[in-house]
């Protein structure tokens, strides 16, 4: 479901502008696999490459191969990504002295998958709003002292993690061709990585938003657009039997959708403190650093398709 790079010219790998992390014999005992630019120059992407497309590569067979077979297996995937996400979130709150309902919300996020993919979008709406009561009863018996900080990062990690995740059960349970709607939401946001992080290594050169993410380019930002028009138009007419025109549209929103996933999850880290949110995939980092772009990107997919197919 990932790539080695996130959104227009990368955030967590993208080398431009990357502050030096280690001697030059360090940087080649960890990362053997070194790309170089048109002039010669060595690329520091900052993790070991190939374990990180391995590590992309797995998950996202894991994905394919539950997804075909059995549409609702799909739904213990998301639930997977909830506890997971949320044994890291909890983790990156707690060193700002902030406190997570880990037990309603692992609970209610869970629940959220399953009412979305078998009652739709009311029920992942009303599974929502429940689990938000209980996340504020809950917090009740921490008494008023940050009892505010605590409850806005709960509402935050409701609506940024199993919601946002809950919106990939719509994409999938649509009764006509949902498995083809999920795979061409992951092909586009997919291609809006690979192209923004070729682009912006190869040509990187003007800096996109550097208070917020010095690494990003306006060039990474030209190479997703071509990447996600190009796989919009191919998945919306070979997949989904649409117009291209259809594919090109769905890619600018990914587009700017992948984007703005990628500078939210800069400015979250950033904010408290962190550098990864975990070390659930090799190469990769945790399991929030790699699902930036696809938890912005899926529900405007979904929107997309729902009003134009």
């Amino acid at each position: 479901m990932t790539t080695p790079s996130s959104g227009s010219g990368g955030d967590d790998l993208s080398p431009e502008h990357r502050p030096d992390e280690g001697s030059p014999a360090d940087e080649a005992a960890g990362q053997r696999f070194v790309l170089h630019k048109p002039g010669g120059e060595p690329v520091k992407t900052g993790r070991n490459l190939p374990v990180a497309i391995a590590s992309g590569c797995v998950l996202g067979a894991l994905v394919f191969f539950s997804i075909f077979p059995l549409p609702q297996l799909f739904t213990i995937i998301t639930s997977l990504g909830v506890l997971i996400g949320l044994r890291e979130v909890n983790r990156a709150f707690a060193g700002k002295g902030m406190t997570l309902a880990v037990a309603p919300m692992a609970v209610g996020g869970v629940a959220m998958q399953v009412c979305a993919y078998f009652g739709g979008a009311d029920w992942l709406a009303g599974a929502t709003a429940l689990t938000a009561i209980a996340l504020l009863v809950w917090r009740l018996r921490g008494g008023a002292e940050g009892f505010v900080a605590d409850v806005s990062a709960n509402l935050f990690t409701l609506v940024y993690l199993p919601f946002l995740l809950g919106t990939w059960q719509l994409l999938i349970s649509h009764p006509e061709d949902g498995q083809f709607r999920l795979v061409t939401f992951i092909v586009v946001t997919i291609s809006s990585d690979i192209g923004g992080y070729f682009a912006g290594i190869l040509l990187g050169r003007h800096k996109m938003a550097p208070v917020i993410s010095p690494n990003k380019t306006w060039e990474g930002f030209g190479g997703s657009v071509v990447g996600c028009a190009l796989a919009g138009a191919l998945c919306v007419v070979l997949m989904l039997d649409g117009p291209w025109w259809v594919g090109v549209l769905l890619g600018l929103a990914v587009v700017l959708a992948a984007t703005v996933g990628d500078l939210i999850e800069s400015l979250f880290k950033r904010d408290l403190g962190v550098k990864d949110m975990g070390s659930f995939m090799p190469g990769h980092g945790g399991l929030m650093d790699r699902l930036d772009s696809l938890l912005i990107a899926g529900p405007v997919v979904w929107v997309v398709l729902s009003l134009l197919l």
